[in-house]
């Protein structure tokens, strides 16, 4: 099972796939993807924040800049891979 921080809201979240989950047959879904955006920049996202995303307009780093200013960064508990509830 691996994760990765979300660059907006600097949560861990978890990937699903790889190595880790074959041995531990863990079936759980992705909470996040990286995205390459229209400028050529890219960001690993969780799907809360890509939600929040302008959906009128193709995202640019700037957007994602104005999104981590509206966004508290998340307080890690020991639940981190679970990131919805």
């Amino acid at each position: 099972m691996a994760s990765e921080a979300c660059d907006v809201c600097e949560r861990s979240v978890r990937i699903a796939g790889g190595i880790g989950d074959l041995w531990n047959f863990a079936f759980e879904s992705t909470q996040g993807m990286t995205l390459e955006l229209a400028d050529g920049s890219e960001f690993f996202l969780c799907f809360e924040c890509m939600e929040s995303l302008p959906e009128d307009t193709e995202p640019t780093a700037g957007d994602v800049a104005d999104l981590r200013e509206r966004t508290e960064p998340v307080d890690e508990d020991r639940n981190s891979f679970w990131h919805w509830g």
